[in-house]
């Protein structure tokens, strides 16, 4: 079941936007995003991390609601939160609107 984006304050963003700014963190999401959800084993491969590197990078993530995790068995898989994104994005326009807004009222001070 999907829902709607829902509009996203500056306190709810910070923390999706915490956890997009390191390297490790938008690789493995990259990776993710690639197809099926993902064991931390999978997740560890090529990266030269190790498991409880990449475990705590998720957990940074998982805490943002960036990714969730179920457990499979002994393992457990991760997977994006698309949702999540789409609404970082809209915070992201909607900011950028109100810049170019404010760059428009400036411009139209300046030059009379």
């Amino acid at each position: 079941m999907s829902r709607r984006p829902r509009e996203l304050t500056a306190a709810a963003a910070a923390p999706v936007f915490t956890a997009l700014g390191d390297v490790t963190r938008l690789s493995l999401l990259s990776r993710l995003c690639d197809g099926e959800p993902q064991s931390i084993a999978q997740l560890t491969q090529g990266t030269g991390l190790t498991r409880q590197g990449v475990r705590k990078h998720l957990a940074i993530l998982e805490h943002a609601r960036v990714v969730t995790s179920r457990r499979v068995g002994r393992e457990s898989r991760f997977e994006v939160r698309p949702i999540v994104l789409t609404e970082a994005s809209q915070y992201l326009a909607h900011a950028s609107k109100r810049w170019d807004d404010a760059i428009g009222r400036l411009k139209l001070l300046i030059e009379g």
